[in-house]
């Protein structure tokens, strides 16, 4: 007899614009990311709760507290079904790197919360994924803006501003994103308060012309992703760079990395997400183009890259 067996998946999310930005009520994109994805599965067992991750396999009660938020979304799922804590087994697989701006704590909430609703047989509703996931993410980020979750389980880009809807857009853009992992743990709540100090003890009109620049590049950018515009998009995101490394929020391995990516043929580059580390970006016309840019930045000292096409499918 075959074991019953169910699946989830996610994917990765990128900032393209606007980071550091939107904290001040700039608006900023985020893009689905599907070039990294995360898998959860679910299978029967007798007894515990058992979860099978690459940071610990065991008894979901003994998780560590670095886990505390997977440990949440299996739980939540759970506990919304009336389904009890125990009798499954519960094993992700991921190739989107922790704690570098991806996404990966929203990502796998997503992934594990699909696959126990099918597990179960249960219908799933984008609205109630969306508010399981928020309880989850609770836990990893004290109070998060929902974007990631949107992102991770969604197939088309964001445009967010601060305390407004999230605002789903058609992206026409025929292009590659190269992402490129540093192999540093980025600081975003460092990163965020050295702005908050220059706003309050430093150049005050400086930095906020700054941040309303970074937004402005977010809104160009939006305009660039419909219009296929890649030439455009490429400048926006040099400019973009340029202005957080100015802001003090990039570092020694990202600006290398963007330099490397600019060398080898990128239409523009950029870190991504809170920088001081994490990831960077590039852009590049073709997949030739891409693959270029990729193995430069590898030369360069990247740990990891991905690439992606960022033309969505036409709709069906």
């Amino acid at each position: 007899m075959e074991e019953k067996l169910a699946n989830g998946h996610s994917h990765g999310k990128i900032i393209l614009m606007g980071e550091h930005a939107v904290v001040y009520g700039e608006p900023s994109i985020a893009l689905p990311f599907p070039a990294a994805v995360m898998t959860a599965t679910v299978k029967p067992t007798t007894g515990a709760l058992l979860v099978d991750c690459s940071y610990y396999q065991g008894i979901a009660n003994d998780m560590p507290e670095v886990l505390q938020s997977l440990k949440k979304a299996i739980e939540t799922a759970l506990l919304s079904l009336g389904k009890p804590l125990r009798n499954i087994r519960v094993t992700i697989e991921s190739t989107i790197p922790p704690e570098r701006g991806m996404g990966s704590s929203a990502a796998v909430a997503v992934a594990v919360t699909r696959a126990i609703y099918q597990y179960y047989g249960a219908k799933l509703s984008n609205e109630a994924l969306l508010e399981l996931v928020h309880l989850s993410e609770q836990v990893a980020h004290g109070n998060p803006s929902g974007l990631d979750a949107v992102t991770t389980s969604g197939d088309e880009p964001v445009f967010f501003r601060k305390g407004h809807p999230f605002i789903p857009f058609q992206l026409h853009m025929d292009a590659y994103l190269i992402v490129a992992d540093t192999g540093v743990t980025g600081q975003t709540k460092e990163a965020v308060s050295s702005i908050a100090s220059r706003i309050e003890n430093g150049d005050q009109k400086r930095t906020l012309n700054q941040i309303r620049s970074l937004g402005e590049l977010a809104e160009q950018a939006r305009h660039y992703l419909e219009q296929n515009r890649p030439t455009e998009l490429g400048q926006a995101m040099d400019q973009a760079h340029e202005l957080l490394t100015d802001l003090g929020v990039s570092s020694p391995e990202l600006n290398q990395l963007v330099s490397a990516a600019n060398a080898a043929g990128a239409l523009g580059a950029k870190l991504t997400g809170g920088g001081r580390g994490g990831c960077m970006i590039a852009l590049a016309e073709t997949k030739e183009d891409a693959e270029q840019v990729s193995a430069a930045l590898r030369e360069a000292g990247a740990v990891a890259t991905w690439i992606t096409h960022l033309r969505q499918e036409e709709e069906k």
